[in-house]
C-alpha cells in the first residue's frame, strides 16, 4: 500500500486497477477499497473468480504438455522472449 499511495502522489493518478492473482488477496482488496475512500481514488477490481494467477496457468500448461509427453532436450536454454 506505501508504494501504491506513492505512486499515485507522485503521477497524480487516481484511477487504480489491481488485476490478477494479487487481486484475490482480500486483506489487499479491502485496503485498497478503504483507501479508495479516504483519497477519492476511483478503483477497478475484478470479481475474485476472475483473479486467475499466472503460475497456476503455467503449472497446468506444463502439466497438459508432460501428459502429452512433450519435452524439450536437456541442452535447450531457456529464452523469455522466444517466439512459438
Amino acid at each position: 500500500m506505501d508504494k501504491l499511495r506513492q505512486a499515485s502522489l507522485s503521477t497524480g493518478i487516481n484511477e487504480i486497477a489491481i488485476a490478477g492473482g494479487v487481486a484475490a488477496n482480500s486483506a489487499l482488496r479491502q485496503a485498497i477499497l478503504s483507501e479508495a475512500k479516504l483519497k477519492k481514488w476511483k478503483v477497478f477490481l475484478p470479481e475474485p473468480r476472475y483473479t486467475t494467477d499466472n503460475a497456476a496457468m503455467i503449472a497446468i500448461t506444463g502439466y497438459l504438455k508432460y501428459l502429452k509427453g512433450d519435452f524439450a532436450s536437456g541442452d535447450v536454454a531457456p529464452f523469455a522472449r522466444m517466439r512459438l
